[in-house]
């Protein structure tokens, strides 16, 4: 089973500016504290030795998204994102990252990189912009708008250091979009933590919303219930993203197939509902 990983962040072009490579010791503390470790690619910022540990840890396609947030957090040009799709053939898929204060260029940038180089989708972090904004704002109901229209999903970063304070974190913001976007999928990176059941409840409810717990699923306050949601009732709506380059990519890998994962929920939680959700099939 090729495995997807829809949240990894490769030492390349524009990323290697962003805070996670930039300090790359305050990295390896964050890895430290969930219990995992920094890959050697990452110490030394190779795409080339990223790529060889893909391949060792069984990933065969990575999802990009590219970052439009605060500066000193670090942009992901959407561009970067196109290049290395074209460079590596088969081995990445990607969404495009919009800021939704933008207004007009935001849109443009939506027809730019969806329509026009065909990648998947667009991510959003309403709450990391110059202008933040709760993800339910109506002045982010166009892109929403369009989205649906495309059948492409929306990531939002709904959960952990999403800013201003942790209001913006809270899952009942994205209830609102699932509700009045119901033919919307919407997926949650960081997965609505800390506020974990809260998020699983809202997935539960609005089945065109799916939680990418990423860093958030690991040895981490609330894992439990991610794994536990993964395992029954979210079977369906849960993805993996191993969150690199703050997990190495086989120790993000073992740690569900080494007995948290039930074997009837790994193809579905590791690639199954992120080839569904990306219509890879089509590709």
């Amino acid at each position: 089973m090729d495995i997807i990983d829809f949240r990894y962040r490769p030492p390349y072009g524009s990323y290697r500016e962003t805070i996670m490579y930039r300090d790359l010791e305050r990295a390896r503390r964050c890895s430290e504290a969930f219990g995992m470790t920094q890959s050697p690619a990452v110490a030394a910022r190779d795409m080339e030795a990223s790529l060889a540990e893909m391949d060792r840890a069984g990933i065969g396609m990575a999802v990009l998204a590219g970052r439009k947030v605060l500066p000193h957090i670090g942009v992901v040009d959407n561009q970067d994102i196109v290049d290395l799709i074209h460079a590596y053939p088969g081995r990445f898929t990607g969404m495009a990252g919009v800021d939704p204060s933008d207004g007009p260029e935001a849109m443009e940038e939506l027809e730019r990189y969806v329509v026009g180089e065909g990648l998947r989708g667009i991510v959003m972090e309403p709450g990391l912009t110059k202008t933040p904004m709760f993800v339910e704002d109506e002045r982010i109901f166009p892109l929403y708008e369009r989205c649906q229209a495309l059948g492409v999903p929306v990531m939002l970063m709904v959960g952990s250091n999403c800013r201003p304070d942790i209001e913006y974190s809270k899952p009942e913001h994205a209830e609102r979009v699932a509700k009045a976007f119901p033919k919307l999928n919407i997926i949650l990176s960081h997965g609505g933590w800390p506020w974990v059941t809260e998020a699983i409840h809202v997935a539960y409810r609005y089945k065109n919303v799916y939680l990418l717990p990423d860093l958030y699923q690991f040895n981490g306050p609330g894992s439990g219930e991610y794994l536990a949601a993964a395992n029954y009732i979210l079977r369906d709506q849960m993805l993996f993203g191993s969150a690199y380059p703050y997990v190495s990519l086989r120790e993000a890998v073992d740690y569900f197939l080494e007995g948290r994962l039930r074997p009837e929920a790994q193809p579905a939680f590791l690639a199954g509902n992120a080839r569904r959700i990306l219509e890879l099939e089509r590709v």
